[in-house]
């Protein structure tokens, strides 16, 4: 059961929750504090849980309370999540910033319970419980999405973000001496076939991203290619391009970049007993797309 320090220690129990509030917003109804307090502290606290879900079951929230005495009113919305509502910000003020991403990161009770604090407040002319709550939701994550309101790292929240079709493609870069080259050209290095091993690498560490990179979500790839080509004005140079895509809510620039990266370290490995000297990279996202921004780089930048 979901309750936030800034509550203080009564709340789901004998104090309504937010998340209790929550659902009952959500259903429709109204309940007294008397009607709250004589409910089964079981039903309190499944009241709290489904107003704790992402999205909340309001026909079970209506069954749950089908005893008690409660008063029909309209459905109150979800704030949106995709940007804080005006009032909020401007209540917060310029020294508790909440960016989009950083809304966009937080639950739907937390946004619910910021939005609820602020109203409160405002009523009230004391936001000093708003300033609570801010510190005990947002905290440290004002200053990157990847820190929780503790300062301690996290992978950022994509639970409620649209799955979209995301692309990205990326280019790494291996320079050898000429008889690497050449051999490597003629596919006869002592190794085997250099490119194909290289190509399974590459495929391989795209699907496996999640565990080279702490904070990057597993994905489940629905596509990666792996292509060589000699790179243009470079003499004896491979140039690699991964390209990656996948439907989900987040995007996968690294899986294309770690793609490319390990089809090069492949190919230094398979080619090393001819050429130690071998220099791998820049490696670099050549576009993506589909996210809340694109991004492409064009072909004559460096």
């Amino acid at each position: 059961m979901k309750v936030y320090k800034f509550e203080g220690p009564e709340a789901g129990d004998s104090l309504m929750s937010l998340s209790a509030r929550r659902a009952l917003d959500r259903a429709g109804l109204k309940l007294s504090l008397p009607s709250y307090q004589a409910l089964p502290l079981e039903t309190r606290r499944s009241l709290s849980e489904l107003g704790e879900a992402p999205l909340v079951d309001e026909r079970a929230v209506s069954e749950l309370l089908k005893g008690a005495t409660t008063e029909s009113l309209d459905k109150i919305p979800e704030p949106s999540p995709s940007v804080a509502p005006d009032h909020l910000l401007e209540a917060l003020g310029p020294e508790r910033p909440l960016a989009p991403k950083v809304w966009q990161s937080l639950s739907p009770l937390d946004r619910y319970a910021l939005v609820k604090c602020e109203a409160r407040g405002r009523a009230r002319s004391d936001l000093f419980r708003l300033h609570l709550a801010y510190e005990e939701i947002v905290g440290a994550t004002a200053l990157s999405t990847h820190l929780g309101h503790d300062g301690a790292l996290r992978m950022v929240r994509i639970t409620d973000k649209p799955e979209t079709k995301r692309r990205a493609v990326a280019e790494s870069f291996v320079t050898m001496s000429e008889v690497a080259f050449s051999a490597l050209e003629r596919n006869d290095a002592p190794k085997g076939n250099v490119l194909e091993v290289a190509r399974l690498a590459g495929i391989m560490g795209a699907k496996k991203t999640s565990d080279w990179i702490p904070l990057c979500h597993p994905l489940a790839l629905s596509h990666v290619n792996i292509s060589f080509s000699p790179a243009e004005n470079r003499k004896n140079t491979l140039r690699i391009l991964c390209e990656t895509e996948v439907r989900a809510g987040t995007g996968v620039e690294m899986e294309a970049m770690v793609g490319a990266s390990a089809a090069a370290l492949t190919i230094y490995d398979m080619l090393k007993g001819i050429d130690r000297a071998m220099t791998l990279g820049p490696t670099r996202l050549i576009s993506k797309s589909g996210g809340q921004s694109d991004f492409f780089v064009r072909a004559e930048d460096p």
